[in-house]
């Protein structure tokens, strides 16, 4: 089963104005196995493979996810994921070195992209 979301970008960060589009994929074994969380392919992020797929410890079985873990709880993990990228499990390349050499030109890349997801 396939939901398809929106994450609405964090009130105050560079990511606020857009929504931006993520689909949920549930397998028959979920809840004991996470769902997987996609962005669109090529979403730019430090913790987002090239592939789209989210980066973030509660949806690794082998390391934060619990069967009790809400859709609320996951959905507000990759919010904040957002704007507070894990620096220490990187999926993304280029924007894990714009990150950590270049600020100004990040966050420039942050704001292109969430015009792209503006309504």
């Amino acid at each position: 089963m396939n939901w398809s979301v929106g994450i609405p970008g964090k009130a105050g960060t560079m990511w606020e104005g857009a929504t931006y589009p993520l689909t949920i994929a549930f397998t028959s074994e979920y809840p004991t196995k996470p769902p997987k969380c996609k962005f669109d392919p090529g979403f730019w992020h430090p913790n987002v493979y090239p592939s789209g797929t989210v980066c973030l410890s509660i949806l690794n079985e082998d390391e934060d996810w619990r069967p009790a873990l809400t859709l609320k709880q996951i959905l507000l993990g990759i919010q904040e994921l957002l704007n507070t990228p894990n620096l220490d499990s990187p999926a993304q390349a280029d924007a894990f070195h714009t990150f950590k050499k270049d600020k100004a030109v990040y966050e420039n890349k942050v704001r292109e992209q969430a015009n792209k997801y503006m309504k």
